[in-house]
């Protein structure tokens, strides 16, 4: 993907993730990577008020910020060290879903729920509280990416990654989705989860793999 198509993709999934509200104000960051290049939202905007040519390009290997204009994202090094160790990440999406954030103060594993849980999330890995754009939390992140492709941030939010945005993005959107079922359900009663054996029959389905597939391809 050229350099415009990233900038304009990355513009189209920041108005989505204020869209949806799950980031408030000047909150949340995302990126998306173009060989050694990434493309990081800026500190201190909102999101939605993000234009094409203010995404902050860093190269991943250096960590040098090659756009002078604007500040890069005060996670800069959050998302440096998950592409760092993990090349099939081509986009993370950082945000602050109130069901997500919600869940993470209790410290809860998300259980399996629902079909498009078990598609499109899988295993969602937790990080108990760690200071905010530090190198601590990166450190952190960089230990979990690998292994998950959602995680929830203690107290803080939750980082989803993808082979493109719009894949990044819709883990985002469902993660929340799950949060808010299954803090509802717990609330009233004792939930319903899948068996292991549940999931992995959902996860099987030709059906569910040509979705998934169809995620990572479109834009």
């Amino acid at each position: 993907m050229s350099e415009q198509l990233t900038r304009e993709e990355l513009t189209k999934y920041a108005r989505k993730t204020v869209a949806k509200g799950l980031v408030v104000g000047p909150g949340g960051n995302i990126s998306a990577r173009n060989g050694d290049t990434m493309f990081l939202s800026p500190s201190g905007f909102a999101l939605e008020d993000i234009e094409p040519e203010q995404w902050v390009r860093v190269t991943i290997s250096t960590g040098e910020i090659v756009d002078k204009a604007f500040r890069p994202s005060s996670e800069v090094l959050m998302h440096l060290y998950a592409y760092r160790v993990n090349p099939l990440i081509q986009a993370i999406v950082h945000t602050h879903p109130a069901y997500c954030i919600a869940l993470s103060t209790l410290g809860d594993k998300l259980p399996m729920l629902f079909p498009d849980q078990a598609a499109l999330v899988g295993d969602v890995g937790y990080i108990p509280y760690v200071l905010p754009t530090t190198d601590k939390l990166a450190d952190a992140l960089a230990e979990k990416v690998t292994d998950f492709y959602s995680i929830l941030l203690g107290n803080h939010g939750l980082v989803t990654t993808g082979k493109n945005l719009r894949e990044a993005y819709y883990r985002t959107e469902v993660m929340e989705e799950s949060a808010k079922i299954y803090l509802i359900a717990k609330a009233v009663g004792t939930p319903r989860v899948l068996t292991d054996e549940e999931y992995k029959e959902i996860q099987s389905l030709e059906s569910e793999a040509y979705r998934v597939q169809l995620l990572q391809q479109m834009k």
